[in-house]
């Protein structure tokens, strides 16, 4: 009867549970880029990686943003130097264009990889 128990505690032992998908993806979440991971600068960031310039009209538009929320994301990314911001006018209105920059473009690619990452982690489970 023990060779019998000791049979089913060895086999018991062997039998290890997966880890957690938060243990196995953690080191990869928090390698996200916070900048980017916010609803609206990763919209602003994708819009602008989709085409080549846009005004803030149109990525209000695109993004249904308010000015207020839109110029404060915008600045951020500008701070930060993902995106580059050209303000001109024509004739008396005043105009603004966003352009992505090369480092923008490299963010995103990581970020991307990231994300592309966690999810295939998570779908090993």
């Amino acid at each position: 009867m023990a060779a019998k128990g000791s049979a089913a505690r060895k086999l018991h032992t062997d039998v290890r549970p997966k880890a957690p998908v938060e243990a196995r993806t953690g080191e990869i979440a928090t390698n996200l880029d916070r900048l980017l991971h916010d609803r609206m600068r990763l919209g602003i960031v994708s819009a602008l990686a989709a085409g080549d310039e846009m005004s803030f009209s149109d990525l209000k538009s695109a993004l249904n943003a308010t000015d207020g929320n839109l110029s404060v994301h915008a600045r951020k990314l500008e701070e930060a130097g993902y995106v580059a911001c050209t303000k001109t006018f024509s004739g008396r209105t005043p105009r603004t264009d966003y352009k992505l920059t090369a480092s923008g473009r490299r963010a995103l690619e990581k970020y991307l990889d990231h994300m592309d990452a966690l999810i295939k982690a998570a779908r090993r489970t």
